[in-house]
């Protein structure tokens, strides 16, 4: 298995786009994002602060991709 590389929210906003899903709603610094099957997960979009490796591996899983999966969209 590779390890998860250090992204802001920003990337994570962008490599989920073009996984499919779109910004249903953000509130403060929080971006909801929905696929048009019923999949959703946050987003925590915080300046200058990278998401940690463990809320990466959440939000991968609540999307339902494989890593390899969603590396690709990056």
């Amino acid at each position: 298995m590779t390890r998860l590389p250090s992204l802001t929210g920003e990337q994570v906003v962008k490599a989920l786009r073009k996984a499919g899903f779109e910004v249903l709603r953000q509130k403060g610094s929080h971006c909801y994002m929905e696929h048009s099957d019923g999949r959703a997960t946050v987003v925590p979009l915080h300046k200058g602060e990278s998401i940690g490796r463990g809320l990466l591996r959440k939000i991968i899983r609540d999307v339902e991709l494989e890593r390899e999966e969603f590396l690709k969209f990056l």
